[in-house]
């Protein structure tokens, strides 16, 4: 009978301890845990010391629900719905995305008729536009994971994604002057206009004290700019001068070595902001709390904001395309110079993200990253897009050199002059800021009435 009733008790524990294990999935995971426990303590042969039991930390839990979020994303009907949410920020969320259909017109409009090409400039410029300050948007997003440095860096790139684009389809049919003053019109835009307004919206936000920026990064980038007026200046003061060894070809070779220079500065400048000295470039100001700031801007993901990176540049690709061969046509059916058409209307729109970008960040009084913005694009395409031109014009056979004419060389120099006296303070205010937007006005004026001397056949 005591068998028996062992066999009967042994069997009643096995079916209770089945149970237990059978209701571990519903219970919580410490549940289980302290279950499991238990259950080592009665297996442990009698005098020997049990094991010790383990502790669960808060890193547990905190792997296990990133697990658990990682695996969530990784369904197929997350993944959708995180495709549409990404699709209504950026395309439906923006008012200025209204616009987005003028650029599909231009294109019907193009094929339709050829006789309208001053309606195509048109609307492929106010197609360009909102594509734009999209790319700005989404440059803006991938800098919240890169950090200031890296962000103004990345907005400045992706900003002068534009121009790049349509100087390439220019100077793939031959239409040089057009790379050069719209080179050149970005320059004057980014740090008259663009830097202009940011820093009257900034002075009218926070009125009541200056704004301080890093003096240093600015007076480097001054610097910078500078340099690329030299290189700049000598191929025009040798043309004009007619002391050119070989007439005609002199200019072009020292365009191509003093652009292959230019290029090294610029990547020594890189290793510079990034590397050696990246404390130069760290934001004045609380840096938790510009982290914090960061955190809530965040709207996409990282790899999002790099997809729609790529698809707003291939659709700024095409419309550049149509933009570009409507730009003579545009200026006839316009009776506007073709002078004026590149050097003030296409970097307006080619800037239209450094634009928006330099003055929100203005306004947040975030002047290093607007002075990244507008300054540091304003180096990049002197230091880096000119002469990476003149070095793809050299592979297509194309004669494309850094004699900008005589007035666009001297508006130039004088530009970067007023530019880098503004900064030497290192301060801004609204005052300063309506006075490069004047400057601009008055820069925009001369090449309304100015007369290209390629145009007329003149040298």
């Amino acid at each position: 009978m005591r068998g028996s009733a062992g066999a009967v008790l042994d069997s009643s524990r096995a079916a209770a301890s089945q149970m237990m294990v059978a209701e571990k999935p519903a219970l919580g995971f410490q549940q289980a845990h302290a279950e499991g426990e238990d259950e080592l303590e009665l297996a442990s042969p009698a005098g020997s010391p049990a094991p010790p039991p383990r502790k669960m930390h808060s890193l547990d839990f905190e792997h296990i629900g990133s697990l658990a979020a990682v695996a969530e994303s990784l369904a197929p009907g997350s993944r959708w719905r995180r495709a549409l949410t990404s699709v209504r920020v950026v395309i439906f969320q923006a008012k200025i995305n209204v616009l987005l259909p003028f650029g599909p017109l231009a294109i019907m409009l193009h094929y339709l008729s050829g006789t309208h090409q001053g309606w195509v400039f048109l609307f492929s410029l106010i197609g360009i536009t909102p594509l734009a300050e999209r790319l700005g948007y989404a440059t803006e997003q991938l800098a919240c994971y890169t950090g200031p440095t890296v962000g103004g860096l990345l907005n400045a790139t992706f900003g002068n994604a534009t121009e790049m684009i349509i100087s390439i389809y220019a100077l793939k049919n031959g239409m040089i002057r057009v790379v050069q003053q719209s080179l050149l019109g970005s320059i004057l835009s980014n740090m008259l206009l663009v830097l202009g307004c940011a820093f009257f919206a900034g002075g009218l936000v926070h009125s009541n004290r200056d704004q301080v920026f890093n003096k240093a990064s600015a007076v480097v980038n001054s610097g910078l700019l500078l340099m690329a007026v030299l290189g700049l200046m000598f191929p025009a003061v040798l043309h004009f001068t007619h002391s050119e060894a070989q007439y005609g070809k002199s200019e072009v070779t020292l365009s191509r070595f003093s652009s292959c220079i230019m290029l090294v500065a610029y990547a020594s400048y890189l290793f510079f902001q990034l590397k050696s000295h990246r404390s130069m470039y760290s934001p004045i100001g609380d840096e938790e709390e510009a982290t914090e700031e960061e955190e809530d801007e965040k709207e996409i993901t990282q790899w999002e904001a790099i997809c729609w990176l790529f698809i707003l540049t291939i659709w700024i690709s095409i419309l550049s395309g149509y933009l570009v061969d409507a730009i003579q046509g545009a200026s006839e059916s316009l009776n506007l110079p073709v002078a004026f058409i590149s050097v003030i209307l296409l970097p307006i729109v080619g800037n239209a993200a450094e634009h928006a970008s330099a003055i929100m960040f203005a306004m947040k009084n975030k002047l290093d990253i607007t002075l990244g913005v507008a300054i540091g694009s304003s180096t990049q395409i002197s230091m880096f897009v000119i002469p990476f031109c003149v070095v793809i014009g050299w592979m297509m056979g194309q004669e494309m050199d850094l004699n900008f004419q005589l007035f666009e060389t001297a508006t130039l120099f004088i530009t970067v002059l007023v530019v880098a006296f503004m900064l030497q303070e290192g301060t801004s205010n609204y005052f300063k800021g309506l006075m490069l937007i004047l400057c601009y006005l008055i820069v925009a004026a001369s090449f309304f009435v100015h007369v290209d001397p390629d145009a007329t056949g003149e040298n």
